[in-house]
C-alpha cells in the first residue's frame, strides 16, 4: 500500500495493488485514520513507547492509552485494579496515583517474574501501600487463589491484561479474570495492535493470527455478558480515538446487571 500526502492540494491518496486509488481530504477523519495507523506502526517498531516513565519508572505504554484509561477509571471508580504484566512498575504507580487522586482504590500487579529490584523501587514511594505484587503465571490457579485471598467479594474490580500476548495465553486470562470484573466495569486487553504489526521491523509473521485481538474476538463470541465499547468514553469525537492506540478494540465492558 502507498500513502501519498500532498500538502499543496491538501489530499491523501491511498493506493492498493490492483485497486483504484482512493483520495481523501488531508484533514478528514479518513486521512487521520490512515496516517495514524502508519504512525503507530512505525513508532512501535522504533520503540517509541519505551520513552515514557511515570514518576521515574518505565511505563511502556502509549500516552494516549494511559489518558483513556484514566477516563475509564473516572467513570467506573474501581476499588480494585488488577494488572497482569507489570515490567518495571511504572504502570502500577500510574494506577495507584490515580486511585489516590480519586480518593480510593488499590492495585494488584501480577507478573511471571517479580525481581527484588522492583519491590525495592516501589517501596521508595508512599503509593506502595496501595500496591500488592504476585509472582507467577497470571492465569494459573495458584495466582488466582492469591488474588482471591487479597480481594473483597464486593469490590468494584477492573482488569487490565498486559502480560504474554499470545492468543492462547490471553484467551486463558480472559476466562480466568472475567468472573472478577464487576458489572459496568472493564476487562481491557492491551496491545491488540499486535495484529497489525507482523510486517514491521521487530514484528513476527505469526502475529497475523497469534495476537490478543484474536483472543478478544474468541472470548466475545461466547460471553454475551461482555461487549466491546469505545476506548474513550468521554471523547467528543468518538470515532477518532481508536486511531492512535495500542489497545484499540480491546476495551471490553461487562454489561450492567
Amino acid at each position: 500500500m502507498k500513502l501519498i500526502i500532498d500538502t499543496d492540494e491538501k489530499t491523501l491518496a491511498v493506493e492498493q495493488a490492483g485497486e483504484e486509488p482512493v483520495t481523501h481530504d488531508l484533514y478528514s477523519r479518513e486521512a487521520f485514520a490512515e496516517i495514524s495507523r502508519q504512525w503507530v506502526r512505525t513508532g512501535w517498531s522504533l520503540g517509541y513507547y519505551r520513552g515514557f516513565t511515570w514518576m521515574g519508572l518505565p511505563v511502556l505504554q502509549l500516552p494516549d492509552d494511559l489518558v483513556r484509561f484514566q477516563e475509564v477509571l473516572w467513570d467506573v471508580r474501581p476499588s480494585l485494579i488488577i494488572e497482569t504484566g507489570v515490567f518495571q512498575g511504572g504502570s502500577l504507580l500510574f494506577h495507584a496515583s490515580l486511585c489516590k487522586a480519586l480518593g480510593g482504590g488499590r492495585v494488584i500487579g501480577v507478573d511471571i517474574n517479580v525481581p527484588a529490584t522492583l519491590w525495592e523501587a516501589l517501596e521508595r514511594y508512599d503509593l506502595s501501600e496501595l500496591i500488592a505484587l504476585i509472582e507467577g503465571d497470571s492465569a494459573s490457579p495458584e495466582v488466582l487463589g492469591e488474588i482471591d485471598d487479597l480481594r473483597e467479594p464486593d469490590e468494584t474490580t477492573l482488569v487490565l491484561l498486559d502480560s504474554d500476548h499470545s492468543r492462547a495465553h490471553v484467551r486463558r486470562e480472559l476466562e480466568a479474570y472475567a468472573p472478577l470484573v464487576s458489572p459496568g466495569s472493564y476487562l481491557i486487553v492491551a496491545d491488540t495492535i499486535v495484529q497489525d504489526l507482523p510486517d514491521v521491523p521487530g514484528g513476527e509473521r505469526s502475529w497475523t493470527e497469534d495476537n490478543p485481538a484474536g483472543a478478544a474476538e474468541d472470548f466475545l463470541a461466547v460471553h454475551p455478558e461482555f461487549e466491546r465499547v469505545a476506548d474513550s468514553p468521554r471523547a467528543a469525537a468518538d470515532d477518532l480515538p481508536d486511531a492512535v492506540s495500542y489497545w484499540g478494540g480491546g476495551w471490553l465492558r461487562r454489561r450492567a446487571e
